[in-house]
């Protein structure tokens, strides 16, 4: 997929233990990690054949502070972050982090849709390494799933600020509907209004594993949690949703059982 405008780059995980969860994710989804050498604080990435596909650091003592929990978060590429800041919040999104630059890598900003679920907005500077391996590659992102307080006004927010569009729909019976959505035409995500007991709406991500069983137990060997799962989804593929060790919640996708 193209990296334009409304396109996810970048995936990261800001955590209480950076060590340990540095070593949950080796183990799990076989992610191997190095420092990416920035100037003044720790960041670790995390590679499939040579390629970063996400990064992992501690949770800021500030952001700890003010409530934030181990959790993972999106970057979308935008052709213009302080434009794309001030559109989120003049459709009623947050920015909690106002537009900055990483010295070297680009440009940010930290931002909430009107109901709550976060992201990063995000514009490099340059080259950003070697490219991603083949979508379903192990260790590659394969999904990227909202669950919103209601998705169909959470469509139509995200399609105006991203240009995504459409695609099939999955009736999940007393769950509602599973809304897909495309960018430039290939299908990326999925998005469902949340169950009453899931408190807040957020986004979830889910990393390519060769096969499901197999997977879910290395997650409890490591110490982490299965919350749902194995499940079969529209396609073939399956599923189960996790917690790791320091409480961020994950998914993983495979081909197979």
């Amino acid at each position: 997929m193209a990296i334009s405008h409304g396109s996810f780059v970048w995936y990261e995980l800001m955590t209480t233990d950076a060590a340990a969860a540095e070593a949950f994710y080796r183990d799990v989804v076989g992610w191997k990690t190095r420092d990416a050498g920035m100037p003044g604080m720790a960041y670790t990435l995390l590679e499939v054949a040579g390629a970063p596909v996400a990064g992992l650091m501690t949770l800021p003592a500030e952001a700890a502070q003010s409530g934030a929990r181990p959790g993972w978060i999106g970057y979308v590429a935008v052709d213009d972050v302080d434009a794309a800041a001030k559109s989120f919040a003049a459709a009623g999104g947050t920015i909690y982090r106002a537009p900055d630059d990483i010295p070297g890598i680009g440009r940010f900003a930290v931002a909430a849709d009107p109901q709550g679920a976060v992201i990063c907005l995000f514009r490099g500077s340059g080259d950003m390494g070697p490219p991603a391996p083949p979508a379903g590659t192990p260790g590659t992102i394969g999904w990227h799933e909202l669950m919103a307080t209601d998705w169909q006004p959470a469509f139509d927010f995200y399609a105006a600020q991203f240009g995504w569009t459409k695609a099939e729909a999955h009736d999940m019976g007393p769950m509602g509907l599973y809304q897909l959505f495309a960018k430039n035409g290939e299908t990326v995500g999925g998005m469902m209004t949340k169950p009453a007991e899931v408190p807040v709406a957020y986004w979830g991500y889910y990393f390519n594993t060769e096969a499901i069983d197999a997977a879910a137990a290395r997650v409890t060997a490591a110490g982490g949690k299965i919350l749902f799962g194995p499940m079969e989804v529209p396609g073939g593929s399956w599923v189960v949703q996790g917690l790791d060790p320091q409480g961020a919640v994950f998914a993983l996708v495979a081909p197979k059982r």
